[in-house]
């Protein structure tokens, strides 16, 4: 985990990321992903560049189930960006980091 990131869970989910005053970025990975371990350094990079306009969450997406069916996750790494409790925008899958932050940026105001 990266300097930036913090590790969240179903027990602290609530407060950590749906009560939080800044908008928060959930990587939903696990251990075993290929995918998850290509897009972390770019969760990082995000993380560091957009420190105090927005926190990022990284969840184990295999010991945190009833988070993961609770959001209908199909597949990981998934993204998702919460604002105000609710889920604002979704990326599934490895994505380029100019792509993610594209999908960010707006809802950062």
């Amino acid at each position: 985990m990266g300097a930036k990131t913090f590790e969240v869970n179903e027990s602290n989910f609530q407060s950590d990321v749906l009560d939080s005053k800044e908008p928060v970025l959930v990587d939903f990975w696990a251990e075993w992903c290929g995918p998850c371990k290509m897009i972390a350094p770019i969760v990082d990079q995000i993380a560091e560049e957009y420190s105090g306009k927005l926190r990022v969450a990284k969840m184990d997406a295999d010991i945190n189930q009833d988070v993961v069916m609770r959001y209908g996750i199909m597949g990981i790494p998934t993204l998702i960006l919460f604002k105000g409790g609710k889920d604002v925008e979704r990326i599934t899958g490895y994505q380029p980091k100019d792509r993610i932050v594209n999908k960010l940026v707006g809802h950062l105001s």
